[in-house]
């Protein structure tokens, strides 16, 4: 080996221009020298906002969503979930976890409409169902009341339910836009990201509709509560990062707007579809009634 190591290093000594090959014992194990340590700020900021992947993110939506927006495909994307995911997302959404995102745990990798989609039309017939079955039970034993199911509960249930998921979340992504166009936030939503979040938020109101139908006041409250609860904290949770950066008023301001609208609709569903005056019916029919008799007998 001597004899080899000489030699070699003569010639390479009178013609430096040789090209040299090294042949490694196999024992050997290379070493690889260690890459720059990534700053744990910044992973801590990206743990929290969600900024983590971000880049890699948008690139495989860009690759998943390269079909022109009016063939099937391009909407396909949309409903492309498994059922681990949207039960994952929905336990996610009962139990929101204090400084964590939303959108980055459950959503970001692949925002779907298939869960927002069916949660909002479950809490339709949720709401409608249980509006008819609390309204049937109140006067449950009545001889003068006659039960006629209002169907129209259903449509107007679909309209609130689904122009709340849809206009809402539209408002809002228009005016984070705006806002970022004035400062510039660590973290911004998608539209899609924010719908997916206002659906699945939604989910914590299905049980409580059916609940509604006990006729206590006070349980129904609580109820509300509960729900508003949940469902405000994943929501305020989630979109205050996207507005800390901006001035103090205005982020106060957009999520105290956010809990509102979403206090609004639980409230408003409560009191149409379940408070509505129990016994008018009764004193309305027995007038008419009287109206009319003594009507005939005046004729």
């Amino acid at each position: 080996h001597m004899q080899v190591d000489d030699f070699a290093a003569t010639s390479l000594a009178g013609n430096p221009d040789a090209t040299t090959v090294n042949i490694e014992d196999p024992g050997e194990t290379p070493k690889h020298q260690p890459g720059p340590p990534r700053g744990s700020g910044r992973e801590e900021d990206d743990e929290l906002l969600g900024n983590d992947d971000s880049d890699k993110t948008e690139l495989l939506a860009g690759q998943k969503k390269s079909s022109p927006f009016w063939t099937f495909e391009y909407y396909q994307t949309f409903f492309d979930v498994d059922t681990y995911q949207v039960f994952d997302r929905i336990k996610g959404s009962l139990l929101p976890i204090p400084g964590k995102n939303f959108v980055r745990l459950y959503i970001r990798s692949n925002p779907d409409l298939y869960g927002p989609f069916w949660i909002c039309a479950t809490l339709v017939f949720a709401i409608a169902i249980s509006g008819n079955l609390s309204n049937f039970l109140i006067h449950l034993g009545e001889k003068t009341y006659h039960y006629v199911p209002e169907f129209r509960k259903v449509s107007i249930a679909a309209t609130i339910i689904y122009a709340y998921a849809w206009l809402v979340p539209l408002a809002l992504w228009g005016f984070l836009m705006w806002r970022n166009s004035k400062v510039m936030n660590i973290v911004s939503y998608s539209f899609l990201e924010i719908v997916c979040v206002y659906g699945y938020s939604l989910f914590i109101y299905i049980p409580t509709a059916i609940l509604w139908i006990i006729p206590q006041k006070a349980v129904r409250w609580i109820l509300v509560m509960i729900a508003l609860g949940i469902s405000g904290s994943v929501l305020s949770m989630t979109f205050w990062p996207a507005v800390r950066e901006d001035n103090r008023r205005v982020a106060l301001a957009t999520i105290v707007t956010i809990v509102l609208l979403h206090m609004l609709l639980s409230v408003g569903c409560l009191a149409y579809f379940f408070d509505a005056p129990e016994m008018d019916h009764l004193p309305t029919t027995t007038a008419t009634l009287n109206q009319t008799v003594a009507a005939a007998k005046s004729s």
